[in-house]
């Protein structure tokens, strides 16, 4: 069985598990998921998406929580924003575990 709690989630099997893509980049997940709460949990938010690490953090480094909440609560909204747009068009080919330093909020 699945290891599973609030923001990860690491398959035992992953024959066992389904298919994963982020919600951000479309990229197939890696071995380790986090989930974001497109309206933030602190804003009354429930939905949660799969993302990978580095599209979490990049997330969550360039809008703050009220931002979220207001106008970028959907990935097209997301997608449009210039510097998110630029690292999903930087990380669509690398592979599905790559990570590197993430810039601090603004």
């Amino acid at each position: 069985m699945a290891r599973k709690n609030r923001d990860h989630y690491e398959p035992d099997d992953a024959s066992t598990e389904p298919e994963l893509s982020c919600w951000l980049c479309s990229r197939r997940m890696g071995n380790v998921t986090e989930w974001h709460h497109p309206v933030p949990k602190s804003r009354g938010g429930k939905e949660r998406q799969p993302v990978h690490p580095i599209c979490h953090r990049t997330i969550h480094a360039n809008f703050s929580n009220s931002d979220l909440e207001k106008r970028f609560a959907t990935v097209d909204a997301l997608l449009a924003h210039d510097e998110i747009g630029r690292f999903v068009d930087w990380i669509a080919n690398k592979p599905p575990d790559f990570n590197a330093p993430t810039k601090d909020r603004r």
